[in-house]
C-alpha cells in the first residue's frame, strides 16, 4: 500500500450513497431486521439485506468504508444508526459536509457528490447522472440496480478491480492534491 509523509498505510475509500442504496423500502427491497423498540422510533430507515456483512467484508479485506450521501442527516446521527447494525463507518460525507468542503463560495454548481474530493477510489450509487459525473469528475463509481441479489459480490468485485489495476500500475490509488495534480 501507499504511504502518506506521516508513513501510515493509506486504504483505498470506498464510498455509497444513503438513499435507495443502502437505506431502501421494505416494500420494494429484502431489508435487515428492523431495529428494536425503541431505536426502531429514532431509526426508521431500514437498511438493504446484507449491508452490515457488505461493509464489515470490505473492511476485514483492507478498505475504508464512507457514506457520501446529499441527505442533510447529521453524521452523527448517520455514525449511530449503523452502530447499532454492528457497522463501524470511516467517514461520511452528508451534504452539509459537501457544501462547506466543497461547494463552499463556487458560484458556478457544482455536482451534488465529488468523491475524488475525499481521496475516495470507488463510490456506489443508484443515480446514473452521479456516474456520468465520475467521468468528469475523475471519480470510479458502480451503479446499483434497484434488485439486484448478487449486489454485495460485484461491489466487492469491481472494488478489487480497482485495487488491482492500481498496485499492477505500481501504486495503490491516485492521490489528489489539493492542487488538482496527482500523486502515483
Amino acid at each position: 500500500m501507499k504511504k502518506n509523509k506521516d508513513s501510515e498505510e493509506l486504504k483505498m475509500r470506498v464510498s455509497f450513497d444513503l438513499d435507495e442504496v443502502l437505506f431502501v423500502s421494505e416494500q420494494t427491497h429484502k431489508t435487515e431486521k428492523e431495529l428494536p423498540f425503541p431505536l426502531n422510533k429514532i431509526y426508521k430507515e431500514r437498511l438493504r439485506l446484507g449491508t452490515p456483512d457488505l461493509i464489515n467484508s470490505l473492511q476485514k479485506l483492507g478498505y475504508e468504508v464512507w457514506i457520501y450521501t446529499s441527505s442533510f442527516r447529521s453524521e452523527d446521527y448517520i455514525r449511530r444508526l449503523f452502530k447499532w447494525y454492528g457497522v463501524k463507518l470511516d467517514g461520511i460525507v452528508n451534504g452539509s459536509r459537501h457544501l462547506e468542503e466543497v461547494q463552499k463560495n463556487n458560484k458556478t454548481r457544482l455536482p451534488q457528490k465529488i468523491p475524488s474530493r475525499y481521496r475516495i477510489s470507488l463510490h456506489v450509487d443508484d443515480e446514473e447522472v452521479i456516474c456520468s459525473w465520475g467521468r468528469e469528475y475523475g471519480f470510479n463509481t458502480f451503479l446499483l440496480e434497484a434488485d439486484d441479489d448478487e449486489w454485495k459480490n460485484k461491489i466487492i468485485a469491481r472494488a478489487e478491480e480497482i485495487r488491482d489495476a492500481g498496485i499492477a500500475a505500481g501504486f495503490a490509488y491516485v492521490v489528489e492534491r489539493g492542487d488538482g495534480s496527482c500523486v502515483p
